[in-house]
């Protein structure tokens, strides 16, 4: 499987050190099977480190791996109730001790029905139904060294603007 990361360096060996915790699947290497979703990650991360290059740093990592009955692996197919909660937490800074979490990016679109569900505006039903109305990129976050040794750093290209 071909993933992709998109920052404002190069990336040729993924740290957990560098993640920050309050995430959508908490502290872990966020990696995407979407081009396009990289390459718009990496114009966030300038913006966010105000110096740096547009990179996407492209991985492979055998497809066994989801597979593998050795790791402890959290997949969500869409938008559901168990994903908003699962982001909900780990956006409080709830950690879990999953080593691999696939499932939708909660982009600002998103955030904000989860922020309204949060808050209570929206309820799970609702916010749901609203979620399932975007567009919704995939990531696939690694949140343990033992994955993210799987990661075979293949090349990296720069996005023009």
């Amino acid at each position: 499987m071909r993933l992709y990361h998109g920052s404002n360096v190069e990336v040729h060996k993924p740290s957990l050190r560098k993640s920050r915790k309050k995430t959508d699947f908490g502290r872990g290497f966020y990696t995407t099977t979407q081009k396009e979703q990289a390459e718009h990650w990496t114009s966030i991360k300038i913006d966010r480190a105000k110096t740096g290059r547009r990179v996407v740093s492209v991985f492979e990592v055998d497809d066994k791996i989801l597979a593998d009955h050795d790791l402890k692996i959290r997949e969500f197919h869409g938008p559901d109730e168990d994903w908003l909660k699962f982001v909900v937490d780990s956006r409080k800074g709830i950690e879990h001790d999953y080593d691999l979490v696939f499932g939708p990016v909660a982009n600002d679109k998103v955030f904000t029905v989860v922020n309204l569900y949060e808050s209570g505006v929206l309820d799970a039903p609702a916010a749901i139904a609203e979620l399932k109305a975007y567009k919704t990129y995939n990531q696939l976050s690694f949140h343990s060294s033992r994955v993210l040794h799987a990661l075979r750093f293949v090349e990296s290209y720069e996005v023009s603007e």
